[in-house]
């Protein structure tokens, strides 16, 4: 880590990077195998270190996705115009994550990696109640504290990342591409990572604490 980035100014500067990717900056395999490093010593359910990470540097391989992510996302673009999705609505920020989103969406196929962790045991979403509710948090409470140890590791480095999901709503064909057993394994997102154009990143605007605090009640 720099040392003029202090550990809470990484945690607190760590954003989701699309506009400001450098696309045609190598990112190399061991800078990477360093992040996932760091990544691995997150805590995990057991410890049972269910997880596989795929990374894609094959530029074939990454339009391929980036094609798959695309036609993802025009899906949910329709699901919206059809009123079967909700979507942010009015407001500059809106439209300044709104077109970010589209940016990324052109230029998914121009990042130097992709990454998709991959978690095994595959959710049975039509599982009810307690048991359902205790399965997905206990599956994804072994998956986001690795991811989120691998975007600091990256940040830290030089890099950034943007965690989406909207391919996940054709999860089964970026299986396919990838060679992951779909019956039995979950993706938990689709990562495009690359070095920063710069570095300097700033905290964001979020609730105030005593906004969303209470103390032994709700």
């Amino acid at each position: 880590m720099s040392p003029e980035l202090s550990i809470d100014a990484l945690l607190t500067t760590t954003r989701t990077v699309r506009k400001r990717l450098d696309f045609e900056r190598l990112v190399e395999r061991a800078v990477l195998e360093e992040c996932l490093e760091i990544a691995l010593q997150a805590p995990n359910g057991s410890n049972h270190q269910q997880w596989r990470w795929v990374v894609i540097d094959d530029r074939e391989r990454i339009e391929n996705a980036a094609e798959i992510y695309r036609s993802a996302m025009d899906q949910y673009v329709e699901d919206i115009a059809a009123g079967r999705e909700q979507y942010l609505r009015g407001g500059s920020r809106s439209e300044q994550i709104g077109e970010s989103v589209e940016y990324l969406k052109l230029n998914m196929h121009r990042v130097p990696v992709l990454l998709v962790p991959v978690q095994e045991d595959r959710f049975d979403v039509h599982r009810k109640g307690a048991a359902g509710t205790y399965h997905q948090a206990s599956q994804w409470g072994s998956i986001l504290p690795a991811v989120w140890n691998f975007m600091l590791a990256l940040r830290s480095r030089g890099l950034g990342s943007a965690w989406t999901t909207i391919h996940l709503l054709r999860e089964r064909e970026m299986a396919e591409l990838l060679g992951i057993p779909y019956e039995r394994h979950v993706q938990a997102g689709l990562f495009p990572i690359a070095y920063t154009m710069g570095s300097e990143f700033r905290r964001a605007a979020r609730r105030p604490v005593d906004e969303v605090i209470s103390y032994n009640q709700w």
